[in-house]
């Protein structure tokens, strides 16, 4: 309840330095928040001129390949983005820290908000994208009242992101080279997430590539997202209870690793 309580008592804070975050964002940009939009916009139709040849199409099984591969883009580059900006924030935030006491906590966390509202924006690509194909394209979207039940795996995101982003933030006060292995380790997470690919494409034959596939709370997450917004189906409550499960699990970590170790903080920043 003290935790609780200091955590109302800062919730302006909180709103304040998320709103700067935004802004901060798209400071003396032309576009400011339209890149948003535009952002995945261009990206993925990059991705899908490269990848719709091998991956795309009637033969590969794909309902819709343009908003398959969007919805495993903004589901990934939420949680990279976000975890990358909260493992940096104590450190970015040193100045303030040495000077105010603000709870640490709520840098990363700021961090990730801010994020995340950006990441809501963002998917108004995904419902043009939807409505466009549903009525002018031969392969629309199968859109039943499963939709609904989007904000789920949304959510479920948002936790996952948070516990990483608070280990994550811990570990790079004291270890800087977290950040460059982290770094490393998206580029590997990119191609364990079926984010242009499907699955059953692969034909894959390794144990061990198939249990980190099935490790990654990222391909629970795609495919309950993709589950109802493109097939238009219940998802699968196994990828509920495993991401949750991971999500939470990792949420503790990371609260009880920050706790412990905020109070050194200063000394390494």
């Amino acid at each position: 309840m003290k935790y609780l309580k200091n955590f109302y008592k800062y919730r302006y804070l909180l709103y304040e330095i998320v709103r700067k975050n935004i802004k901060l964002q798209y400071r003396n940009s032309v576009l400011g928040i339209f890149w948003t939009f535009l952002q995945p916009l261009l990206t993925t139709i990059i991705l899908v001129v490269v990848f719709s040849g091998v991956f795309g199409g009637k033969r590969a099984g794909v309902v819709n390949y343009p908003i398959y591969l969007l919805c495993g883009r903004l589901i990934f580059e939420f949680f990279t983005q976000s975890t990358k900006r909260a493992m940096r924030s104590i450190r970015n935030s040193a100045s303030v820290i040495k000077k105010v006491y603000v709870p640490k906590y709520i840098y990363p966390l700021s961090n990730i908000i801010a994020n995340f509202v950006t990441f809501l924006i963002s998917l108004t690509v995904l419902v043009c994208f939807m409505v466009y194909f549903y009525f002018f394209s031969n392969e629309p979207p199968h859109i039943t009242p499963y939709i609904f039940l989007s904000p789920i795996p949304i959510l479920v995101l948002l936790l996952v992101s948070i516990g990483v982003g608070l280990i994550l933030s811990t570990l790079d006060v004291f270890f800087k080279d977290v950040d460059y292995l982290y770094e490393v380790f998206c580029t590997l997470l990119f191609y364990l997430t079926p984010i242009f690919y499907q699955v059953e494409q692969l034909n894959i034959k390794s144990e061990i590539f198939k249990m980190a596939l099935m490790a990654n709370p990222l391909y629970s997450i795609t495919q309950m997202f993709r589950s109802c917004v493109l097939y238009g189906e219940m998802f699968n409550i196994n990828h509920l209870l495993y991401s949750l499960a991971f999500g939470i699990v990792t949420v503790v970590i990371g609260l009880v690793a920050f706790y412990k170790k905020q109070d050194k903080f200063i000394l390494h920043i």
